[in-house]
């Protein structure tokens, strides 16, 4: 590499689950295949770009797993669980000993042993509706010990004080939108080995089966449990002043935990539907005194859990347009670029995959991988591995750094 004066930003775009496998339905491409991606691709051809494996073995290939080690932190160190980095993005205060869940509002077909998981959202629940909801099963259903606490649309917490050392801590509950239209036996099985968290699941069936509820949320789903999280410092550990910008609490949590900024970007959803140009904004205002922004879109992987090959083609699109198009045209030679996606969420399973993901390394100056365009195919066929994946942002610092 030989940059005449090297970057002294560093940018990551992460497109959620943007990764995949051919789609017949779109003629055996993938998405990122499929989707009209110039900006992408033209750094493609300039960057480097190689397959990073941001799931360490033995781990699920979760969002909250696979965006710690895009931040540089090793999961099998630091991960407790997903309802843990919520409750960072939420600020929560919690005892050593206190055990947090995640807790979705979701559809199924009936909360018994022959039921199925039908929508891990709750048809995507507006958060005004689902915050009522949830403050009345906090009212009503809570059992002695336990807490809610309010997210954002079907995002919500429950923690169990002093649980630690309890079965709370230790029951599997399986991630809602990993079995969407499958059975939940085997997941009702572990809410009844503690009998306490039962009766608040049933009790709130109850409820919101009641003819006040206008959502499609008829059970509660409390999983990904654990501990308190720490962090280290991100500034401290790798030199740079860092800020997240994304609409989901995950994101956020890990943000907060490692002393980051967390820029709030009103109208950002989660969606397809999303305040691009907010985020945009936010990270090119933080830029001007910062050194590092994590900005991650959501869209792809909802679309992949939906199953929706149009969609999540468009979402790459977007992704294109509206988040890299104009943050390259606004930082110049300034800055260095990654992006990738945190796991793979393909549409044939409509749930994450733990395949390395494909990335792109782009600054001026460096010499190129020799692709095409960025797409998964031509990212393996580089050679270019990065493993383990908390490895990438100390490479990525490295190489924006080489004169």
């Amino acid at each position: 590499m030989s940059f005449s004066t090297p970057p002294t930003k560093l940018v990551f775009l992460i497109a959620d689950g943007m990764g995949d496998w051919p789609v017949e339905a779109l003629g055996g491409q993938t998405p990122m295949e499929a989707a009209a991606t110039p900006v992408m691709d033209r750094l493609a051809r300039e960057g480097l770009v190689g397959l990073c494996r941001t799931v360490p073995e033995g781990l699920a290939p979760g969002s909250d797993v696979a965006n710690m080690s895009l931040l540089g932190f090793d999961p099998g160190s630091h991960h407790t669980g997903r309802g843990p980095i919520e409750a960072a993005a939420m600020g929560l205060a919690l005892a050593p000993d206190d055990v947090v869940f995640r807790l979705n509002t979701v559809t199924v077909s009936g909360l018994a042993d022959d039921g199925l998981m039908r929508d891990y959202s709750a048809g995507h629940i507006a958060t005004d509706v689902s915050t009522r909801l949830v403050e009345r099963l906090g009212r009503e259903c809570l059992p002695e010990g336990y807490a809610l606490f309010p997210g954002v649309q079907y995002r919500h917490l429950l923690v169990a004080r002093g649980a630690a050392g309890r079965e709370e801590a230790h029951i599997a509950v399986r991630p809602p939108h990993d079995i969407t239209d499958q059975g939940i036996a085997a997941d009702l099985a572990e809410f009844r080995r503690v009998p306490a968290l039962w009766d608040f699941v049933r009790k709130a069936a109850a409820v919101l089966s009641g003819p006040d509820n206008p959502s499609k949320a008829n059970a509660v789903w409390p999983w990904g449990q654990g501990r308190a999280l720490t962090l280290p410092d991100f500034a401290a550990t790798f030199g740079l002043r860092g800020a997240v910008v994304s609409a989901v609490d995950l994101v956020k949590g890990l943000g907060r935990a490692a002393g980051m900024a967390v820029l709030d970007v009103p109208g950002a959803t989660g969606l397809l539907e999303t305040n691009y140009e907010g985020k945009v904004a936010a990270a090119l205002e933080f830029l001007k005194d910062g050194d590092f922004v994590f900005v991650h879109v959501e869209a792809p992987d909802e679309c992949g859990h939906g199953g929706d090959a149009a969609g999540k083609t468009e979402a790459v699109a977007r992704f294109d347009a509206r988040i890299v198009a104009p943050l390259v045209a606004a930082l110049g030679d300034t800055a260095a670029l990654v992006i990738a996606c945190d796991h793979l969420t393909p549409l044939a399973i409509r749930t994450h995959a733990a395949d390395p993901v494909p990335f792109l390394f782009w600054a001026r100056g460096v010499t190129p991988s020799g692709v095409a365009a960025f797409t998964e195919r031509e990212a393996a066929a580089t050679g270019l591995a990065v493993a383990p994946g908390h490895a990438l942002l100390p490479r990525a610092i490295d190489w924006m750094r080489q004169g």
